[in-house]
């Protein structure tokens, strides 16, 4: 019994025929996508050469670090085009007919494409989690002090100089309010220093909020230093006079998207510990908790495009339909998600739904075939 199983699912000859095949147009097409979006945004940065002390080194950096998430990012649409040059590529010559006609169903060799697709999803979602997540965050640190000049990002938090005060906030959260972006300081340490740099003060709060560009301490204990010794005062709330910049910070806080599953639960159980709403990060979550899920879907949902009318289509057809397809999908999801973040439907099944809309799709055509 096992051995029969075993016959059953091992890899055949036809498996490596069909995995090679579309191995090839999947990578080219990956590193095709990956390489013009960051040479696009390569483009970008060198008009902020020479600001701030933007130099062209940094910049290189700056693109290098954020390579793997966009490796990351693409690699759903590579593999959809791939699918589809991939199976295209054996109609053309002919090969796929031979595999029909040798008793291979569709979704035998749709099988064989998406088994590829899996074990390639195994090291791409290890890269989101691991370098996507960390180079971004390195590449952040070069973008703020691009923008915001003394601004810095170190393993400890963010450090700003504020006059002769030094800042730091062990992290930078984002979150909506009347659903705008804002960005609120956690765990904040201001420490005041005199003309001579003797330090004077030491203000510690658990968190720091804004409203437009004004900014509000919570939960402070106020310490004064002086010669004749220090004096701690607690305050519920107290003003915060800053010259930090509230839209610098929104733009230099990581994207939830591109952070790792254990980033961003850390911050949904932060947020809900403060009462706060963390709708931003839950789903950034489910999107990437979904990810794999919806590659292997959508991969399957589209190929049934290979097996009909491109079999005597050439390479531009396969791409226009690959990128038609990638398209539409793409705003479909955001527009499922966007619409159920607004009428307050749970993340989870905001972001279940397009895959099971997948899923309905491609067993539809599969056993209609």
């Amino acid at each position: 019994m096992i051995g029969a199983l075993w016959q059953r699912v091992r890899a055949k000859r036809a498996d490596v025929l069909i995995a090679s095949t579309v191995l090839g147009g999947l990578l080219l097409t990956w590193l095709v996508l990956t390489g013009l979006d960051t040479f696009i945004q390569f483009a970008g940065q060198i008009g902020s050469i020479g600001h701030n002390g933007y130099s062209l080194g940094k910049a290189v950096a700056y693109i290098l670090l954020t390579v793997p998430r966009r490796a990351y990012q693409w690699f759903v649409f590579a593999a959809l085009i791939g699918g589809l040059i991939g199976i295209g590529a054996l109609a053309t010559s002919n090969e796929l007919t031979a595999l029909r006609a040798a008793g291979m169903s569709k979704l035998r060799i749709s099988a064989s494409v998406a088994g590829l697709v899996l074990a390639l999803l195994v090291g791409v979602f290890i890269l989101g989690e691991t370098a996507a997540p960390a180079g971004e965050q390195r590449a952040q640190a070069i973008q703020m002090q691009r923008t915001a000049g003394s601004l810095t990002h170190q393993a400890s938090g963010l450090w700003e100089r504020d006059g002769n005060d030094i800042v730091n906030a062990k992290a930078a959260l984002a979150h909506l309010v009347h659903g705008q972006p804002q960005v609120e300081l956690a765990d904040v340490r201001i420490f005041g220093f005199d003309d001579a740099g003797e330090l004077t003060s030491f203000r510690h709060a658990k968190l720091a909020t804004q409203e437009g560009k004004a900014w509000t301490l919570h939960d402070v204990r106020d310490t004064q230093v002086s010669p004749s010794g220090a004096v701690s005062t607690t305050h519920a709330s107290q003003a915060w006079d800053t010259s930090l910049d509230p839209e610098v910070l929104e733009a230099s806080v990581v994207h939830p998207e591109y952070l790792s599953l254990r980033d961003l639960s850390r911050n949904i159980d932060y947020l809900r510990a403060n009462r706060q709403n963390p709708s931003v990060y839950l789903n950034a979550y489910w999107t990437r908790a979904f990810y794999p899920i919806n590659t292997l879907l959508l991969v399957l949902a589209a190929l049934p495009f290979a097996f009909g009318t491109l079999r005597s289509g050439g390479l531009g057809k396969r791409l226009f339909l690959g990128v038609i397809v990638a398209i539409a999908w793409y705003f479909l999801q955001r527009a499922v998600i966007s619409t159920g973040t607004v009428f307050g439907a749970p993340p989870f099944i905001v972001n279940l739904v397009p895959a099971l809309l997948l899923l309905a799709i491609s067993v539809w055509y599969y056993r209609r075939a």
